[in-house]
């Protein structure tokens, strides 16, 4: 009985933690890092306020999508404060974050109805 619970744990564990390898992790740490980047935006920078509630909403999405799939909050914290000092201060970029919307559409499951629902639970 004791094998059995260890084996089910094992495909349980190593199940949850498929949704995202370490390349996917790191490119979603980069695409947070871009975002966090487009929301803190110098003023005098050209964007839409629109942009800026996308880019705080879908870094909300991969975070909740982390924890559900079982990436260790602290592990996921320290790879986004890498991220969002690497890209801190940056200049708006629609390619990049636009490459990071396609992104984050494929690797969470109905990751732009999340990220809509996000949008319109801000306020």
């Amino acid at each position: 009985m004791k094998k059995i619970i260890i084996v089910l744990s094992f495909f349980i564990f190593t199940s949850a933690n498929a949704g995202m390898n370490d390349e996917d992790k790191s490119k979603a740490w980069d695409c947070v890092g871009i975002y966090m980047a487009n929301y803190f935006l110098p003023s005098g920078e050209k964007f839409e306020y629109g942009m800026k509630e996308k880019s705080i909403s879908t870094v909300k999405v991969l975070k909740t999508y982390a924890l559900e799939i079982g990436i260790p909050e602290k592990d996921w914290d320290a790879g986004v404060n890498k991220a969002v000092d690497k890209h801190y201060g940056s200049k708006y970029d629609k390619a990049k974050t636009d490459k990071c919307h396609t992104f984050v559409e494929a690797l969470v499951p109905n990751g732009a109805e999340r990220v809509k629902k996000v949008v319109q639970t801000l306020y």
